[in-house]
């Protein structure tokens, strides 16, 4: 079953009957589609720019209204900061190593290293401005 709390974060309470997510495309956008097998190399062996993953489903509702806003930040910063989403369904490898329990979530790296991390849908100025803390 799916919940949203009052925050906008989306959990998945156990259940035998969760439904099965087709991995997602990612199309028209600045974002870099990261997986647990490109996670090391275009994430944690980034030492010259600040990296934002956003850890997120297509079933989740909040993440749908954060999905745009990481894309316009990865617009505005392209070639400054490294931007990716990772989605929790298909990759779970990376979900569970950063103890990812609710989405959306966004981490931010800096040479390798969770530095920032924001859970829940939030207007975009707070993300860039922990980014901009980064830069």
């Amino acid at each position: 079953m799916i919940k949203t709390d009052k925050k906008g974060i989306c959990f998945k309470k156990k259940s035998k009957f969760a439904p099965i997510v087709k991995p997602h495309k990612l199309q028209h956008n600045m974002a870099l589609e990261i997986t647990d097998a490109n996670f090391d190399e275009i994430v944690l062996q980034e030492k010259e720019k600040p990296v934002i993953v956003d850890f997120w489903a297509e079933w989740c509702g909040p993440c749908r209204m954060v999905g745009p806003i990481v894309q316009e930040i990865g617009q505005e910063y392209e070639g400054k900061v490294v931007v990716g989403k990772l989605d929790v369904d298909s990759n779970p490898g990376v979900s569970v190593k950063f103890g990812i329990r609710n989405i959306p979530t966004i981490l931010f790296f800096k040479n390798g290293e969770v530095v920032d991390k924001q859970v829940g849908a939030v207007p975009k100025q707070i993300l860039v401005n922990k980014l901009e803390a980064l830069m």
